[in-house]
């Protein structure tokens, strides 16, 4: 099994293709998970949810859905020392009625954080660890070299049995930034080497491309023999997919899903029918 998802489940343009087209705001979370197993959560990087919206996404998403909920950037790249690791205990706190649903909490880390055995780093790693799996993002350049200082990042993460976070957007990068949403996300995603490792049984990946689905087919198609590889060793792969403006994301990552479906066999249930699919038509009519 695998677990796929998008960068979040709202969206008011996904209405009449994954959602029913009068599908209200209320709703989106549990047509979103018919489909989807899994979901990137950007919104709490930047914000906490409230209490009280906890408890709807814990109630609207089933058992076997999994939340990947991003650390506040307020704890991964502002706080440090203990005034860390209070904030970051407050927040486990709050999430603690999820906690069953979360499948990886991801750590984003600046591109000026440099990882290191002797900060408090793997404090930090320690204390997420005890409330779930965790998925670490590096962005600072000496951890793209292959030298001591990225040796030393994935003894860490074996350490404490966490994963590296494997991103990919050179699709976005292949295009040339002829829209306003492809220049605000070529402007806004990082730029950096793939290096694709699996240090654990839950690696995971995230896959920037573009909304013009075939233009991403030669740069995924890796990943499909890496997913389809991963499965038979018997991992859990977590694989999540944008696009430069996120309305066609749930169309780029269903079809990544029926080519490696056409692979090996891996079903899942985004390969369903969406209310697109089954909304009568028209033309049948007459």
């Amino acid at each position: 099994m695998y677990y796929l998802g998008c960068p979040m489940w709202a969206n008011e343009q996904w209405r009449g293709s994954l959602f029913d087209a009068s599908c209200p705001a209320s709703d989106f979370l549990a047509q979103y998970s018919r489909y989807f197993n899994a979901v990137e959560g950007n919104t709490t990087f930047y914000a906490d949810p409230s209490a009280a919206t906890v408890l709807r996404w814990q109630a609207n998403a089933d058992a076997g859905f999994r939340f990947t909920l991003k650390v506040p950037q307020q704890i991964s790249h502002r706080l440090r020392g203990s005034e860390r690791a209070a904030a970051l205990a407050q927040w486990l706190e709050l999430l603690q009625p999820l906690r069953a649903q979360i499948g990886l909490c991801h750590l984003q880390l600046s591109a000026q954080y440099l990882v290191t055995a002797d900060n408090d780093f793997p404090l930090l790693l320690q204390q997420l660890r005890q409330f779930s799996l965790v998925a670490v993002e590096v962005r600072h350049p000496a951890l793209f070299t292959k030298g001591d200082a990225e040796q030393q990042l994935h003894q860490l993460l074996r350490q404490t049995e966490c994963e590296r976070v494997i991103l990919d957007s050179r699709a976005l990068f292949a295009q040339a930034p002829l829209s306003a949403a492809l220049q605000d996300a070529q402007q806004k995603k990082p730029r950096l080497p793939v290096h694709v490792c699996a240090l654990g049984p839950t690696p995971m990946f995230r896959f920037i491309g573009v909304s013009n689905l075939t233009a991403n087919r030669s740069f995924y198609q890796p990943w499909l023999h890496k997913i389809a590889q991963w499965l038979e060793e018997g991992r859990t792969p977590y694989a999540f997919f944008h696009t430069e403006d996120n309305i066609s994301a749930p169309l780029l990552a269903q079809q990544f899903a029926r080519e490696l479906f056409e692979l090996c066999g891996a079903d899942h249930p985004v390969l369903r029918p969406w209310p697109a699919d089954l909304a009568p038509n028209q033309n049948s009519l007459f």
